[in-house]
């Protein structure tokens, strides 16, 4: 099971690398821009039901590892719980309710458990800057899962909290789009 959520860890990371080199590209390249587009209208309605799927996932994921697997959760994996089981619980009643205002709660939730799951990461690729918080039974500098050489479990967590957020983002622009279009429109008719 290490090595499948591994696999799906690189692939969250390789679909948020695109996702922004592709931003990027869509300010300087007319195609970039036109692909960037057809991306963002294929994900239209969809965006908030993929991000419940991946903090629904994340969450069962880490159950496994701590109640199937059973490896103890560590202090800073606990803060990365918190920030992501409420995660998978409103945005699947986001989804449920078709509320797509839920991002203004949703990112910043995410954005602080990405946060957490950086420095996470951080300490256990370079344990000389943890100044000993956790606990020595449990230490947050130890990598339980270390797969193909970089994915432990705070980079798999990493991950997920920035695919939310790039989808909740996506969210934002397709309903600012929706918008625009709409007030074209409107501007059409009355003209």
């Amino acid at each position: 099971m290490d090595r499948f959520f591994a696999i799906l860890a690189i692939g969250i990371s390789l679909a948020v690398v695109f996702a922004l080199a592709l931003l990027v590209a869509s300010r300087f390249s007319p195609a970039a821009a036109e692909l960037r587009g057809r991306l963002q209208e294929s994900l239209r309605g969809r965006e908030l039901l993929l991000a419940f799927v991946i903090a629904l996932a994340a969450t069962l994921g880490s159950l496994y590892m701590s109640e199937i697997a059973h490896r103890e959760p560590c202090k800073y994996c606990w803060f990365q719980r918190i920030a992501m089981y409420p995660l998978a619980l409103i945005l699947g009643i986001a989804w449920w309710r078709k509320d797509r205002l839920i991002r203004v709660y949703a990112i910043p939730m995410a954005a602080i458990g990405g946060l957490l799951s950086a420095y996470h990461y951080l300490i256990q690729q370079f344990p000389s800057l943890s100044s000993g918080e956790c606990s020595p039974t449990v230490p947050c500098t130890a990598a339980y899962v270390w797969e193909f050489g970089f994915v432990s479990i705070p980079y798999m967590a990493l991950t997920s909290f920035a695919l939310i957020i790039v989808l909740l983002t996506v969210a934002y622009v397709n309903d600012r789009t929706a918008l625009t279009d709409e007030s074209a429109a409107d501007t059409e008719v009355v003209s």
